[in-house]
């Protein structure tokens, strides 16, 4: 069973409500557009902004979830250009951060 089939999903466009099965409180699909994908430079940008955050962040691609606020960790999920992943939150409090992190991914990054 991998992590995402383990919750029920809510579905308003492009924004998941988790229901309390984990700790994660919302969540968002996310397409990563820079050509390069997300590489060290990337995957830095992403865990700095992380690491302002009270609560975890997490990245989802297939089963595998990984904290936001970890570089290596990032890099190990192999995001291409194109890939679809998930953006999830653990407190709404944290909301500024992830909408921040979710808008630098869906933009490339600004390279």
């Amino acid at each position: 069973m991998n992590f995402v089939s383990q919750f029920a999903f809510y579905t308003i466009p492009e924004y998941y409500f988790i229901m309390p099965q984990s700790s994660v409180e919302f969540s968002k699909k996310v397409m990563v557009t820079n050509e390069l994908g997300i590489h060290a430079r990337s995957a830095a940008l992403i865990a700095k902004i992380a690491q302002k955050a009270a609560s975890k962040i997490w990245l989802i691609k297939d089963s595998e979830k990984v904290d936001a606020s970890s570089i290596i960790d990032i890099l190990t999920l192999g995001c291409a250009c194109g890939s679809k992943i998930i953006l999830a939150l653990d407190d709404r409090k944290d909301m500024a951060i992830f909408n921040e992190i979710a808008e630098l991914i869906e933009t490339g990054f600004g390279e």
